[in-house]
């Protein structure tokens, strides 16, 4: 019988456990966490995810402070509001949410955000080190440590395990494989001109699918027993729901359950984490402060 691994839950014990901890911080150090958003632009979907955060950050006893900013703001204009949030002793995240306007270059944006309050974990030095057996980065990116907190909490061993992931962006293909990897299973990261795809995803054990194509993971390509791990959202049109369409994952899920021994839905699987983990982050930088 197939395992539906329910992130939608899961999420929710890691948010009651972070709750837990704030209060501890707050009540022995005088702490409290505290994340600062900052939008630029209008982009409704950004809009919606940073209202997510921040009443997620409610939730569990996390001050939050929002900037939203015009979409006309240019890149010195962003750069200087990182600077100041990164002085500020009360701000121990920093998110900058993308995407940015074309005016700011994202790259140099993200890289401002000063590596002790990249609750995100996209520094690059962050990243650096992902793969390396021994060390820690001083935050993991919340998708890619997500995925491998799904397969901790539903006991999925990964150790000598074949993983094979489909995708190599930095924000969550190419992370989730580092991981997999210092976690000593024996990884493969696939991508566009990967030959012939289905014979490598065939060997997964875990399958990690991150390649942001609705439906891509097709029943023939997934080992039976394997654990599959659906990181893609992808909105496909639906004439049954009232707005039109719906969300669905890179995999075929009807389909794949069928095979899998486990695996996670969409939407209520790695969505859900990705917010548990950003607050998890933050939790994490004010006890570091707190230590020092």
């Amino acid at each position: 019988m197939t395992t539906l691994i329910d992130g939608t839950a899961i999420a929710a014990t890691i948010r009651d456990e972070i709750k837990d901890d704030v209060a501890r911080l707050k009540a022995q150090h005088g702490i409290t966490p505290g994340l600062a958003t900052v939008l630029v632009g209008d982009d409704p979907a950004s809009a919606t995810y940073v209202r997510s955060k921040r009443k997620a950050c409610a939730e569990v006893g996390i001050e939050s402070f929002g900037y939203e900013l015009p979409a006309t703001t240019t890149q010195d204009e962003l750069l200087r509001l990182v600077a100041e949030l990164g002085q500020r002793a009360d701000v121990h995240g920093i998110l900058v949410q993308v995407p940015l306007p074309d005016q700011i270059d994202e790259k140099t944006a993200l890289d401002a955000v000063p590596i002790q309050k990249d609750v995100d974990g996209f520094n690059p030095a962050n990243l650096g080190v992902l793969g390396v057996k021994g060390q820690r980065p001083v935050f993991a990116p919340c998708t890619p440590q997500g995925c491998i907190e799904l397969l901790d909490r539903t006991g999925v061993k990964i150790a000598g395990k074949r993983a094979v992931v489909l995708g190599r962006s930095t924000i969550v293909g190419l992370p989730v494989a580092l991981m997999l990897l210092s976690r000593d299973a024996t990884v493969t990261l696939c991508h566009s001109k990967t030959v012939n795809l289905p014979s490598v995803t065939r060997e997964a054990d875990i399958l990690v699918a991150a390649i942001g194509k609705a439906h891509f993971v097709t029943a023939d390509m997934v080992k039976p027993g394997a654990v599959v791990i659906d990181v893609g959202t992808n909105r496909i049109a639906d004439p049954t729901r009232k707005s039109g369409s719906r969300l669905v994952g890179d995999v075929d899920f009807e389909a794949v359950k069928e095979i899998a021994a486990a695996i996670t839905p969409v939407p209520g699987g790695v969505g859900p984490m990705t917010i548990a983990m950003l607050l998890k982050n933050t939790l994490l930088a004010a006890r570091r402060r707190a230590e020092k």
